[in-house]
């Protein structure tokens, strides 16, 4: 099996991951995965295609994170690998596709607007 290579978006976050056949190391910035990922939540999040493919022990991964918050981060690899797990097998995807993490989240930050305080949020009007 040669080196698959898939990216994964999240708000503003991009992650690129680099599977190759192995024996389960994750390490993202060129650091072990639970040691970038603090909490339990986040280590579920990344591992979460693994576990429903049975795959946690047969690939090692290598992944380049960069832009937006940890969460977004997470999710964003979450879904590279997904990505790749699909391509590797066909049959990947129906068990990837009812838990919804086949689907780039298009949810971004709204922009704000000129002569607004935020993105909704106006000045106080005062009538008289």
């Amino acid at each position: 099996m040669e080196v698959i290579h898939k990216i994964g978006r999240r708000k503003t976050a991009v992650a690129r991951i680099y599977m190759s056949e192995g024996s389960g190391n994750i390490t993202i910035n060129n650091k072990a995965y639970d040691t970038y990922f603090p909490t339990a939540t986040l280590q579920y999040k990344v591992q979460q295609p693994l576990a429903l493919t049975e795959n946690k022990d047969k690939f090692d991964i290598k992944v380049n994170v960069y832009g937006g918050g940890i969460t977004g981060q997470a999710e964003a690899i979450r879904l590279a690998i997904s990505r790749a797990l699909c391509e590797l097998d066909a049959e990947n995807r129906t068990t990837l596709k009812p838990e919804g993490l086949l689907t780039r989240d298009p949810r971004m930050v709204e922009r704000k607007k000129f002569g607004q305080k935020k993105a909704r949020k106006k000045f106080q009007f005062s009538k008289r």
